[in-house]
């Protein structure tokens, strides 16, 4: 379903950004980094991608064509722009609903192994449960549009928005640079409210609410952060947490995160923790 050229730009985004991590010094931290974060690391970064994610959207092809033969190709004559904002819709808009009904209590054992590492890298972009994927609406949605024509457009739309994704995931913090001149600071004011960056994803990770920057009960956007702007969960401050993690809750295995649903472990501090974000859909 996807072209072989596409995969290797998706890799190639991952392979240049992983370089620029190491080359500064922000890929690997022997301080923050377990032996369960390598291992949930590396079987999530081979496991989602090359088996998970296209298992999912050949499932969702197949049963369009089984259940609905007669609409294949049907939005095939789209221009490309009306086939880009079917894909913004359907796409992202319900991986960023998906994304935040993950931070519920009875969803969040699905989606806390993305928030457990200590730290923002490249390594973490699939770091989740394999159900996690498995369940994920914009898969099939993705699948079956492709099914309906779509298909040229959606490799180039999964290009750029992976490469947005693995960027705003990434250590490397390349929108500090715009917002030191004056001349570059109107862009990122666009930018950030527009797409996912480095700091509004990264306070998504942060690890302490109190801090004033991070904001684990918001900034859900993956491709479009305008999906935070639009449903009041943005904030948006410029900067990036001290401390990435999770906040509230006792660690569990990497079996547990990746394998299968882990029950939520509460203290006594935090009874709430990442697991009760606003409702879907409110302020």
């Amino acid at each position: 379903m996807i072209p072989l050229a596409s995969k290797a730009a998706v890799v190639a985004v991952f392979v240049l950004l992983g370089a620029a991590e190491a080359v500064l010094g922000r890929f690997r931290s022997r301080e923050q980094t377990t032996r369960d974060d390598v291992i949930l690391d590396v079987g999530s970064n081979i496991v989602v991608p090359f088996l998970v994610l296209p298992a999912v959207l050949w499932c969702a092809h197949t049963l369009a064509a089984t259940l609905i033969p007669g609409t294949q190709d049907m939005w095939a004559a789209w221009p490309a722009w009306l086939m880009w904002a079917v894909l913004f819709v359907g796409d992202d808009l319900s991986q960023y609903l998906w994304h935040r009904l993950s931070h519920t209590s009875w969803l969040y054992p699905l989606h806390r192994a993305h928030h457990s590492a200590g730290y923002m890298s490249v390594r973490i972009v699939y770091r989740n449960n394999l159900i996690y994927y498995a369940m994920m609406p914009s898969l099939w949605v993705s699948g079956v549009l492709v099914y309906w024509g779509l298909g040229p457009a959606y490799v180039l739309y999964l290009v750029a928005k992976m490469a947005v994704i693995v960027s705003a995931h990434s250590s490397v913090p390349w929108d500090a640079p715009l917002r030191r001149y004056r001349l570059t600071r109107p862009l990122i004011w666009v930018l950030e409210r527009l797409i996912s960056t480095p700091s509004t994803h990264a306070a998504h990770h942060g690890l302490h609410e109190a801090d004033g920057v991070t904001h684990y009960r918001g900034n859900y956007g993956n491709f479009l952060f305008l999906w935070d702007v639009l449903f009041g969960t943005a904030h948006i401050t410029g900067r990036r947490p001290s401390d990435f993690g999770i906040e509230g809750l006792e660690p569990v295995g990497w079996s547990r995160e990746l394998l299968w649903p882990a029950r939520a472990v509460h203290t006594d501090n935090d009874p709430v923790a990442h697991t009760n974000p606003p409702r879907v859909g409110g302020a």
